[in-house]
């Protein structure tokens, strides 16, 4: 079987009209992982009977034992659809907002997702969370409404009720679309029924029905119904076969890398589109230069690490010499796979436009680019959510202390969205994550798989500095008084602090004028000449460049923005990030000698420009606040009401739908630890929460002061000096 696996897909691959690259995207417990093994069972790859229990891409112990997907699984499947053959490279990804960075990743190597509904629960906050995730990145979607026997074994609704309970789950997924989709595509990734880019099934029974599908075989809602009354539900299965309904629309409407690539390109890689580099990316060339982005990076203890990721152009070779762009040094591939679940098979090459795992990539990180040559990298993968809550980590030997330290650098390899912050001063470790539940299962993956004992600080969490007003012009000195830079710090504008934090402006260093960029910055009133001075977006800060008629300003731009990224970093407060900044650069006075102008001089300047600036305009902390959505039974609202005050949160609105309330509530994340212990005691145990969205605002006055001398005394720094 593997053998056979192996050469079909060695065939099919070289035909790029016949792959599609999709992955599920769902809330959590909406079907995904059960909805992938019909998918498989329809490959041949896992037994029909099996399929719907055996969730296939579901591995790991901790993912069997939640019962949740933890981990992105890929698998590349060969699918005969009217006797033509199609490589299908799905991905399954998590649900669980804690799990997200999985999905932000999975979405730049594919071009379609299928996302799934539950036909009871209807939308929910992360279905659009990872629907917006795929709109960012242009991934086209196409719905499935999952879990259809609920809606006649539980919630006991006619034919004629389910159509229109259907219709008020695919409104809400086009209303969704058409607010968050790129501008060309709010109309044309509108789904429809109609066209047969919407189904209706069952992913655990295993049968899924289409418009088209239904006009084919005369199958209505009505027998469905029927088969569901008289408990012949099975019959659906091989009436309907979830799994030949999925694929005619992952085929008809999922584009081929082909297609997408030519909209796709532009909207993720900022170099010269003109270029020979840009029109093989363009046109997804095999025969041209290797251009490969990795998604996700498992390390494996017999081969070390293994890095996922779309090839976009080029053809990788088994023993080929390639070149990584951010760690800027030339490796050996050792392996080239593609994925069958928790198996890898090993090929000797594999073209563009395809799904493939590479082994011998030493010191990549997900969103890595590797090459031929030199290029100019992918945009840099970035997660909707910032990490939030922090724990300090160590060794429970401190003979295990080298080792700690390597694991932990593994872990922030295999999770991007978990950031290690590795003090040598203090000897202390942090571990910053989305949520409790996310650090939960990291720190059992490094007892459990790394075999290492560790033991854990309480959660805290991670705020921000900002600053109130705009500052004076403030002067930086550098060490030997040759070199004079003058700058200003105010806040940075909402509309774009939002852009930013949307994904509409990429976070990066402009080498040449985005027209796409300018656009958007006139968008909230800037002249041209304004908007093309801005350099840099960092974090959601941005660096603009004022500075007129000085000849040497191109020699230490680079080091400016580095200066501006170490105190967008760390701030001067407390060390700790810094958010919504606008940092103006107005003037220098250079040395004419570039020996005098080196890193050197130009660094220690800028931060010192840069910080005395922010205390000039009231620099002061935010904290993160994440915004909820909480279901509940409508008897409770008063005890919710009571419960979110009780933990400075605010109540946004209430629905009620006969005897149920749907809560929107902001909360500070500060107040978050312990949140489900208590919304289960305040509500028998019949509520529960989801996460909508997370914002950063300022910590109450009152609390200031307090919070910055707890931050600094934690890290070690001096209560009393100007600068953190």
């Amino acid at each position: 079987m593997t053998e056979s696996l192996a050469d079909k897909v060695r065939i099919v691959m070289r035909a790029t009209t016949h792959i599609r690259n999709i992955c599920t995207s769902a809330h959590i417990d909406h079907g995904k992982t059960t909805f992938a093994d019909s998918l498989l069972a329809g490959a041949g790859m896992i037994s029909e009977e099996l399929a719907g229990k055996q969730l296939a891409l579901d591995f790991k112990e901790d993912e069997i034992a939640r019962g949740i997907t933890i981990d992105a699984a890929n698998v590349s499947m060969i699918h005969n659809i009217e006797g033509k053959e199609f490589l299908i490279n799905l991905i399954d990804t998590p649900g669980h907002v804690d799990f997200g960075g999985d999905v932000t990743r999975a979405m730049r190597a594919v071009d379609g997702t299928i996302v799934l509904v539950d036909a009871v629960e209807g939308m929910m906050p992360q279905t659009e969370t990872v629907l917006r995730q795929a709109l960012k990145e242009r991934v086209k979607p196409v719905l499935f409404i999952n879990k259809v026997d609920r809606l006649i074994r539980e919630v006991k609704l006619t034919p004629e009720k389910m159509q229109e309970r259907f219709t008020k789950i695919i409104v809400s997924v086009n209303k969704f679309i058409a607010a968050v989709a790129p501008e060309e595509f709010k109309e044309k990734w509108q789904v429809s029924p109609q066209n047969g880019s919407v189904a209706f099934g069952s992913a655990f029974h295993k049968w899924a029905l289409s418009v088209p599908y239904m006009q084919k075989t005369g199958l209505t809602f009505k027998d469905v119904y029927d088969a569901y009354e008289k408990d012949t539900y099975n019959e659906l299965a091989k009436k309907a076969p979830l799994h030949k309904v999925v694929l005619n629309i992952v085929i008809t409407h999922h584009p081929n890398p082909l297609e997408s690539q030519k909209y796709r390109i532009p909207r993720i890689w900022h170099g010269e589109l003109k270029s020979e580099v840009g029109q093989a990316l363009l046109n997804c060339d095999p025969n041209g230069s290797v251009a490969f982005v990795v998604t996700k990076i498992v390390i494996d203890k017999h081969a070390g690490e293994i890095a996922a990721g779309r090839l976009f152009s080029g053809t990788i070779k088994q023993g080929m010499e390639v070149y990584l762009n951010g760690a800027k040094k030339t490796v050996r591939i050792q392996q080239v796979n593609i994925y069958k679940g928790a198996q890898r098979i090993s090929i000797d090459e594999a073209v563009a436009g395809n799904i493939i795992g590479l082994v011998g990539l030493k010191d990549t990180f997900a969103g890595e680019t590797v090459s031929t040559e030199p290029m100019e990298p992918f945009e840099a993968i970035k997660h909707l959510f910032e990490p939030v809550v922090t724990i300090s980590i160590e060794a429970k030997k401190p003979s295990d202390l080298p080792r700690l330290v390597e694991v932990l650098r593994q872990v922030s390899k295999e999770d991007p969205t978990i950031k290690i912050s590795i003090n040598e001063e203090t000897g202390e470790n942090l571990m910053s994550g989305m949520g409790e539940l996310h650090l939960e299962v990291r720190v059992n993956r490094i007892k459990t798989e790394k075999n290492l004992d560790v033991e854990t600080s309480t959660p805290i969490v991670v705020y921000r500095e900002s600053v109130l007003k705009q500052s004076v012009e403030v002067e930086g000195k550098s060490p030997n008084k040759h070199n004079k830079f003058y700058i200003i710090v105010e806040p940075l504008q909402e509309g774009v602090y939002q852009s930013i934090k949307s994904g509409e402006i990429p976070e990066i260093r402009l080498k040449k004028k985005e027209q796409g960029i300018i656009d958007i910055l006139r968008k909230f009133g800037l002249d041209a000449k304004k908007a093309q001075s801005y350099v840099q977006f960092f974090k959601r800060n941005v660096l603009v460049n004022e500075v007129r008629g000085e000849v040497h300003i191109g020699e230490v731009l680079e080091m400016i923005m580095d200066g501006f990224e170490e105190v967008m970093n760390e701030g001067p407060l407390a060390r700790e990030p810094c958010v919504k900044l606008k940092i103006r650069l107005i003037d220098m006075k250079l040395h004419e000698d570039a020996i005098h102008r080196g890193p050197a001089q130009v660094l220690p300047a800028i931060r010192e420009a840069i910080k005395t600036a922010m205390l000039n305009a009231n620099a002061l902390i935010y904290e993160p606040l994440q915004i909820l959505q909480i279901e509940s039974p409508a008897q409770f609202l008063g005890e919710l009401s009571k419960l979110v005050q009780n933990k400075r949160g605010q109540l946004l609105g209430v629905e009620q739908e006969g005897e149920h309330i749907s809560v929107k509530a902001k909360l500070p994340v500060a107040e978050m630890f312990d949140l489900t212990s208590d919304l289960r005691s305040a509500t028998e145990g019949r509520a529960h929460f989801y996460i909508v969205d997370q914002v950063f605002e300022k910590i109450p006055n009152e609390l200031q002061q307090k919070i910055k001398l707890a931050i600094r005394k934690r890290k070690g720094l001096n209560p009393d000096a100007e600068f953190a």
